[in-house]
């Protein structure tokens, strides 16, 4: 078997693509999006119908259009796998706890109307305070969250004891970080990325929390492969095509089987301080979370003048 063949016996592999087109072809069992990917898809001339459609459902109220193509992208993207798709909601609300908690129960509410039960949705917030906080609220109402733009234990611990559903560590951009500041070079089994998520696993398991680890954002099959046996693994198309090109034999990096249970007791719980001010002691993950939300907060913006420019013409 070739290396996604193996790697799907033991980790649950999920897409990391807007592209429908890209998912039908590897056939994952989980899909993700957010705002650029959402964003790099809708420029593609096969998904303008869309558009179009979304611009016809949302009554000339731009954010309305938004939600409503976010939704459209999602229905057809579940159409081509068994499992969940995760939506992003705009990532200038990821300092509003309660407009982000209304902002994913529409999504739910429009994924109702096109019959999409919400087991089968995963709303994606930033994994700020004030997103951790909103993700906890919803998942006693029965949505389920997928914790993103997420970059240290601090972070993991808020959403653990929070009883999110899913978290998405960024292996990938933990990586750039340290190379930029660095300019080291790093393997696969010593890159900060892959260490981090290694020990957010063992943490978790550790303490049995029920909180899936989603590793994101990858740079090279390495990475993948360091982190084989993790709950789940959401991958570009792209590297999806090199895994699946590669022979070998696949170690099973991360089992919980073999993680050894402490007593849940001891863990102390994050006041808001104390997670601002780990947070303000991780410069790695300060600086990433706030660009990664800026990045995102520009694409959503981007996509919104293009819609506003379509719905002139």
């Amino acid at each position: 078997m070739n290396m996604l063949e193996q790697l799907k016996r033991i980790t649950t592999v999920v897409a990391d693509s807007g592209d429908i087109e890209a998912i039908k072809l590897h056939k994952p069992i989980d899909a993700t999006t957010n705002p650029s990917l959402i964003l790099q898809a809708a420029k593609l001339p096969q998904y303008q119908y869309l558009i179009a459609k979304s611009i016809s459902q949302g009554n000339d109220d731009i954010d309305d259009i938004c939600d409503h193509l976010t939704v459209n992208f999602g229905c057809e993207i579940l159409k081509c796998i068994p499992g969940r798709i995760s939506s992003e909601i705009d990532a200038r609300l990821s300092f509003d706890t309660q407009a982000s908690i209304e902002k994913a129960q529409k999504i739910i509410a429009l994924y109702a109307a096109n019959d999409i039960d919400k087991s089968r949705v995963l709303v994606k917030l930033a994994a700020t305070w004030q997103g951790i906080k909103a993700a906890e609220e919803l998942e006693k109402q029965g949505i389920h969250c997928n914790l993103t733009l997420l970059f240290s234990m601090a972070q993991a611990v808020a959403c653990a004891e929070a009883n999110v559903t899913l978290i998405s560590p960024f292996v990938g951009r933990i990586l750039d970080w340290h190379v930029n500041k660095t300019g080291q070079q790093y393997q696969a089994c010593d890159d900060p990325g892959v260490v981090s998520v290694k020990a957010i696993y063992h943490y978790y398991k550790q303490y049995d929390y029920k909180t899936e680890i989603m590793a994101a954002s990858f740079r090279n099959i390495g990475e993948i492969i360091e982190l084989a046996g993790c709950d789940l693994l959401t991958i570009s198309p792209s590297l999806l095509t090199q895994l699946q090109e590669t022979q070998g034999q696949l170690e099973h990096k991360l089992n919980a089987a073999v993680v050894n249970k402490r007593d849940v007791k001891t863990v102390i719980p994050l006041t808001f301080e104390r997670y601002l001010w780990l947070l303000n002691e991780d410069a790695m993950a300060s600086d990433k979370l706030s660009e990664g939300i800026r990045n995102f907060a520009k694409d959503q913006t981007i996509l919104v003048e293009m819609i506003e420019q379509m719905c002139k013409g």
